[in-house]
């Protein structure tokens, strides 16, 4: 049996980059031409020169409440706000997430780019996969249905709720594996032992859409049924994937993923945690640079299952740390201003502590260097920028924890 879904995966890191790079500006160039919304961000921007990492790196970062914020605005114009290259008539279906904020469907084979997950979870062509998540409102349904179907599978429409006839489906059906999440799939296995049905059929999993702890696996694990993860979102569709090697997620062929110090643009060293950033190669929805909200790192090294693309540690939090000190909010943009006016200063972080309407904030900051009121002038900044007072206090290089945190609220509301 093939170990791998195709040629893309084992290419070398130096071919998968000089590809990438090759189809970057011309992405660009179709973003600008086909999508409102990057035909005024990028307004300006020669797309044939954006052929480097560096150079992507100089474009604006599209977080999703810009996103949400611009569809709302200009819902009678255009649903999408401006950022898709597709209408009517030309998308397959339309979807809706969570603050009616809506997503199209192209007309692509595996369109989301969740086969290769699903191969890697061990799902093959001639397969029945019971499809566990929900077909209404939101792609997830669809995403995993249109991935199956693209690997060859066939799809057993499950959804959600209605444990006792999932477990009568499955029982009756004898899928090889399970798509969904993997609490649903805990729930459906412990109704299954509650009605006295066996379900051995069931000896795989791809999971997703939460978190999926060591614990979790290990007790399905002991059930028979060996998961793996993925990582994705209704707009981007497959980000990474998890191998058996259970050594991170390899990130998918379709994407380019950069990680980035919350609240900027700007790339972290590798192996520190900051916000995934992503570009994708879709040219239905060409997102150019945008932020998830979620906290990872990539891990050094490649799979051992040959696969040779970047590693990411998975999902590691939410970068969105904005919080509100004395009727006022302060969020990660502001600290990184900060920063950026002091060149021996390597790293930040804003600690707040105290109780409400007593609080605190320590901008506490690396640097190897201490210039004569180096502290004395980061609170002046402090205050410039945030219109609040704070304290400062200089840290020795590598000391602050290497977990993405940009800010820490540390106080307690009872």
């Amino acid at each position: 049996m093939n170990d791998h879904y195709d040629a893309l995966e084992t290419r070398t890191p130096t071919a998968r980059e000089h590809a990438l790079m090759a189809a970057l500006p011309m992405q660009v160039a179709h973003a600008q031409a086909r999508a409102t919304a990057f035909a005024q961000s990028l307004r300006g921007v020669a797309a044939h020169a954006v052929t480097s990492r560096a150079a992507l790196a100089r474009l604006p970062v599209v977080r999703k409440h810009e996103l949400m914020e611009r569809q709302h605005a200009e819902r009678e114009r255009d649903v999408f706000g401006g950022f898709a290259a597709i209408g009517w008539g030309v998308a397959k279906s339309v979807f809706q997430s969570p603050g009616r904020m809506y997503e199209p469907e192209g007309a692509a084979s595996d369109y989301w780019r969740v086969a290769r997950a699903l191969f890697a979870a061990g799902f093959r062509a001639g397969d029945l996969a019971h499809n566990g998540f929900s077909y209404h409102f939101t792609p997830a349904g669809s995403m995993m249905q249109t991935g199956a179907q693209a690997l060859g599978c066939t799809v057993f429409p499950g959804g959600t709720g209605q444990t006792e006839l999932q477990v009568q489906a499955i029982a009756d059906l004898r899928p090889a594996g399970y798509m969904g999440t993997p609490s649903f799939l805990k729930l459906i296995v412990e109704k299954a032992a509650e009605m006295g049905k066996p379900i051995p059929s069931l000896r795989k999993a791809a999971v997703g859409a939460e978190a999926f702890p060591p614990s979790l696996r290990d007790w399905l694990a002991e059930r028979g049924i060996t998961a793996y993860q993925f990582y994705g979102t209704a707009d981007l569709g497959t980000i990474a994937y998890e191998t058996s090697a259970r050594q991170g997620l390899v990130i998918d062929e379709g994407v380019i993923v950069e990680i980035v110090r919350p609240g900027t643009g700007d790339p972290v060293p590798e192996g520190e945690v900051g916000e995934l950033v992503v570009t994708t190669l879709n040219p239905d929805y060409p997102l150019i640079r945008f932020g998830t909200g979620d906290l990872s790192a990539v891990l050094a090294g490649t799979c051992p299952t040959g696969r040779t693309n970047t590693r990411i540690k998975g999902w590691m939090g939410r970068a969105d740390q904005t919080a509100k000190v004395r009727g006022l909010f302060v969020h990660p943009g502001q600290v990184a201003e900060v920063v950026k006016r002091f060149p021996d200063v390597t790293k930040a972080r804003l600690v707040i502590s105290g109780e409400m309407a007593n609080d605190r904030m320590t901008l506490k900051v690396e640097t190897s260097a201490a210039p004569d009121h180096l502290s004395a002038r980061l609170a002046d900044a402090i205050r410039d920028v945030t219109k609040l007072r704070g304290e400062v206090e200089l840290c020795a290089p590598g000391s602050l924890p290497n977990d993405g945190k940009v800010i820490d609220d540390t106080r307690r509301f009872e």
